[in-house]
């Protein structure tokens, strides 16, 4: 498994962010999006325009569709699941220092500051049929390291064969539109944050942290 990057690294939080002004708009209607983490106000399925527009440009065989599971995230609520995680890794890893534990939390939940749901740059999606039947993935969703003992890890290898076939096939996809994936979870992508800053040497991010809901 080649060298990973995580999204706490100093390097990611030192690009600078352009903001370009590109509107959160409602996947709904557009794409297929699942309501596991549907909130009251709608804020999960929305993302910026650009990475919208990308979405729908994806190719897949036939038999596979883009299900969209969770776009936006308020700040409150990143932060929340970050501290929850970490706190976490503290109890069950009591030998982990505060640093040890804060990049060990990254693997999973972005930090607040750098992180992409929070500028509705990140996507967390699956491959599914087109009535609806997710495809086998290898793991489930947000399933986190501990979890699925490293197989939530985009390159694992302890996963079957039709799943890594599945993940080459949504990899292949993602990517020739432009979205960049975060290697320790196959299922976020991501377009004009931070971290595909990084990942593709542009020379700044284009979207930072914005609010929800949208201004009219």
């Amino acid at each position: 498994m080649r060298d990973i990057v995580l999204i706490s690294d100093p390097r990611v939080a030192a690009i600078p962010v352009r903001e370009c002004g590109e509107p959160l708009v409602d996947v709904r209607g557009r794409l297929r999006v699942d309501s596991r983490l549907a909130d009251v106000d709608g804020a999960y399925a929305h993302l910026r325009s650009g990475l919208l527009e990308r979405l729908e440009k994806v190719a897949l065989p036939e038999g596979y569709e883009l299900l969209i599971v969770e776009g936006y995230r308020p700040i409150t609520t990143q932060r929340t699941y970050f501290e929850e995680y970490r706190t976490r890794l503290l109890i069950d890893f009591p030998d982990l220092s505060a640093d040890e534990a804060h990049a060990a939390a990254s693997r999973y939940v972005s930090p607040v500051e750098v992180a992409p749901h929070t500028a509705g740059a990140a996507v967390d999606l699956t491959l599914c049929s087109p009535d609806g039947v997710e495809h086998d993935m290898g793991t489930a969703v947000n399933d986190n390291p501990e979890e699925s003992e490293g197989a939530c890890y985009t390159a694992a290898a302890t996963i079957s064969a039709q799943a890594r076939t599945n993940r080459e096939i949504l990899v292949a996809a993602l990517e020739s539109v432009g979205l960049v994936n975060y290697p320790t979870e196959w299922w976020h992508w991501s377009y004009g944050d931070r971290y595909w800053a990084m990942s593709t040497g542009a020379p700044h991010a284009l979207y930072g942290p914005t609010s929800f809901p949208p201004a009219s």
